[in-house]
């Protein structure tokens, strides 16, 4: 029989969220129950709920930047003991078998179910899963991720989604000694890269709408910050960066973006505008160009960010906020009104 949960959920979609029970799994033999001590506010939790990116999956509990500590384990569990402090991502399961679980990108799963996201998804007895907006959850141990001590939980809980999410483009596309980065948008996301950038040695700019928050981004880590309202940005900033990293999902003219790239730098998308975007293929081939995308991280990349964040002393800046001011956050969100990612004390649900 299953338990139940103290939770925050939207019953359907656009509608307010409320408490609401929902049902936990037993405890198998390789889960971890995890008492959730913080959970972050993503923007992708707000288009859920709103069902933009689908019809979805209703009562709704969102929330995959999950922070807490093991509270019980099942008998076979061999990662994990009760007390560790550990995270749950975006998604809570994979296949496991296909090509991109073997390379460690389980987030690409190509498996029957996809990656078996952490809410709105359908875990593999066929039951919905529920997300971080919860006093607990329940997921197999190999999908949670060792928080070192010398991260605070409600600062490790947003790099579970919008940590990895820069990591790894971050990672795979070089940023380091000897390279530009910028970074498009200081928001959640772009807090973030502009702290790991500059940790891992990168000379970082921030491209924002105005001026509004220079002060933060220069206190961040950015070396230079600039605002693309202004044309003359992207006269004066043409061709001078090996890799921007665009973590806004508004319309941009990525033609204006791509020129800022030096030969053969590289444009990672990680925003998902509404419409799709037209790029001209002159722009890519006269500096060859890359534009690319990237999707969070695997179990293993994650687990190095984390680590690699406890090393450097990079967390998110956070607004902890009670459960029953959830609804406020998420106008304040779409507001731009947070700096930079609300986190729920799930204590309080």
């Amino acid at each position: 029989m299953n338990d139940t949960i103290a939770a925050y959920a939207a019953p359907s979609p656009n509608a307010p969220l409320e408490p609401t029970p929902v049902p936990r799994r037993e405890l198998g033999e390789h889960d971890v129950l995890i008492d959730i001590s913080f959970t972050g506010i993503c923007h992708s939790d707000i288009h859920q709920v709103n069902a933009e990116w689908g019809e979805g999956i209703f009562p709704m509990v969102p929330g995959h930047e999950i922070a807490g500590v093991v509270a019980a384990v099942g008998s076979q569990v061999t990662r994990h003991t009760v007390g560790d402090r550990v995270g749950v991502g975006c998604f809570v399961d994979s296949c496991r078998d296909c090509d991109n679980c073997r390379a460690g990108s389980e987030q690409y799963c190509t498996g029957e179910l996809g990656a078996v996201m952490t809410y709105n998804g359908v875990d593999r007895d066929g039951k919905p899963t529920y997300g971080g907006y919860a006093r607990q959850v329940v997921v197999d141990e190999s999908y949670a991720l060792r928080i070192p001590d010398g991260l605070p939980l409600d600062e490790a809980a947003p790099l579970l989604c919008a940590g990895i999410t820069v990591y790894s483009p971050l990672t795979r596309w070089g940023a380091g000694p000897g390279r530009r980065v910028a970074v498009v948008g200081l928001g959640g996301l772009g807090h973030v890269a502009v702290k790991i950038a500059r940790a891992k040695g990168a000379e970082v700019t921030v491209l924002s709408q105005s001026l509004r928050k220079k002060d933060d981004g220069l206190r961040l880590g950015a070396e230079q910050y600039h605002a693309t309202s202004d044309p003359a940005t992207f006269e004066r900033l043409a061709g001078s960066f090996d890799l921007i990293i665009n973590t806004v999902s508004a319309d941009l003219d990525l033609d204006a973006y791509l020129g800022l790239l030096r030969t053969d730098g590289t444009l990672v998308q990680m925003g998902l505008p509404e419409r799709p975007v037209p790029v001209s293929a002159s722009t890519l081939i006269g500096g060859r160009r890359t534009l690319a995308g990237s999707l969070i991280g695997g179990i293993a990349e994650t687990q190095e960010m984390l680590d690699f964040c406890a090393e450097h002393g990079i967390g998110a800046e956070v607004e902890v906020i009670p459960a029953e001011r959830i609804n406020e956050a998420y106008q304040r969100v779409l507001a731009s009104d947070v700096r930079y990612r609300f986190v729920i004390d799930t204590a309080t649900i």
